[in-house]
């Protein structure tokens, strides 16, 4: 015979002032555990957008991001000729040059300035990024100083907008518009002309990489292995989709982090759990003893005392949840990436995986801190039980 459930769901009212503390308690665990897998879901969610997936990105043999690669043009050249590249609808050919270059610029959280990438690529550049939707003013023009920023940049930087200049290279660059790429990475960049770039950094025969779209998923295996295995060109080359993958290294340290911290706070939210469990099972003794006589069993028992502790860290699981949903879903945040040593903007990203993490994490804090009192109200002794004041 098991005790029925309304018997825990009453205890928890009556003894509420303890069970809101503990719930709470739970729920702030819950929380920095929400709040760091939210991050690295964003961030991961904004790398996993970014790019077509029959893109390539070429660099020179050894380097692991655009940055620090250089490109000769000639070898750009021997790239467009490659079999199994696509051509657009006016028969050109998919392959973009492009320079990439870091600027540093004030933003809301660091007035002093954070480092932006800015990428210089030529209207076909464009074209290999069907995504990137203009919101707001115009495309940049070829051989002027004017420059697109991502909506990113627009949000983080205030003072960066349509009409404003920014200094960088050799002059005044003007903001001519602002792009949306949905989650990508492309919201934190600034996109402009790739000659007007190469000529202000004296970048004319070197740029940093080159971005290629295959005809098809098939050729698109093909092309990566041709132009890897190519001695000639001494190339290293990756999908774009993969190329963006690898940087989440970026976000694995502060992973590491939020789960230490939220693991020292489970075992505290554990043991306080456990101590209210504990004082429940002291303050029920003749309750216990009562439930005894009654025929039910010492199974029935800690069932029912472990079943109301895992409820008390569901309240203050889902508590935890709604808390990080509330305040931070969608909320925009940068991290510094160390492949290109600029900020990568993205937002918090909560989903049904996200938060069910969050419920389970707690379910074990509530299994944990409830099992050891649940077995000491099951073994106490009938007349004992009844005889505790």
């Amino acid at each position: 015979m098991q005790i029925p459930i309304a018997y825990n769901l009453r205890n928890l009212v009556v003894r509420w002032g303890t069970t809101v503390m503990t719930a709470l308690g739970i729920a702030l665990t819950v929380a920095v555990l929400v709040a760091m897998l939210a991050m690295v879901n964003g961030l991961e969610t904004s790398f996993a957008t970014t790019g077509h997936p029959l893109n390539i990105i070429v660099t020179r043999k050894g380097s692991e991001s655009e940055l620090v690669s250089n490109l000769a043009r000639t070898v750009f050249q021997d790239l467009k000729v490659t079999p199994g590249i696509a051509k657009n609808a006016a028969g050109e050919t998919m392959a973009s040059l492009e320079l990439i270059t870091i600027i540093n610029i004030p933003s809301v959280d660091q007035p002093d300035g954070i480092n932006v990438t800015v990428r210089g690529l030529p209207p076909i550049g464009l074209e290999l990024r069907p995504d990137l939707k203009l919101t707001s003013g115009r495309i940049f023009e070829t051989g002027k100083r004017e420059i697109v920023i991502g909506k990113a940049i627009a949000v983080r930087h205030p003072d960066v907008v349509i009409g404003k200049t920014l200094r960088f290279g050799r002059g005044e660059w003007t903001v001519v518009g602002v792009m949306d790429g949905g989650r990508s990475a492309y919201n934190s960049e600034i996109f402009c002309d790739l000659n007007q770039l190469t000529s202000d950094y004296n970048r004319n025969e070197v740029v940093s990489s080159a971005v290629l779209r295959a005809t098809d998923e098939a050729t698109l295996v093909a092309l990566l292995n041709r132009l890897e295995s190519d001695q000639k060109l001494n190339v290293s080359v990756r999908t774009e989709r993969a190329y963006y993958a690898a940087q989440m290294t970026a976000a694995r340290p502060l992973q590491i982090l939020g789960s230490l911290m939220a693991l020292i706070m489970a075992v505290g939210s554990s043991f306080a759990a456990m101590n209210t469990m504990y004082a429940a099972v002291s303050r029920r003794a003749k309750e216990i003893g009562t439930l005894r006589v009654l025929g039910f069993s010492q199974g029935s028992i800690l069932f029912s005392f472990f079943l109301e502790s895992i409820v008390l860290s569901l309240i203050g699981g889902v508590l935890g949840v709604l808390l990080v949903y509330f305040t931070l879903n969608g909320a925009t945040t940068g991290l510094l990436s160390f492949q290109t040593f600029s900020q990568i903007a993205f937002d918090y990203t909560i989903n049904p995986k996200v938060a069910g993490m969050g419920i389970m994490f707690a379910l074990f804090m509530g299994a944990f801190g409830g099992l050891f009192p649940a077995r000491s109200a099951a073994k106490k002794e009938i007349l004992s039980a009844l005889r505790e004041v």
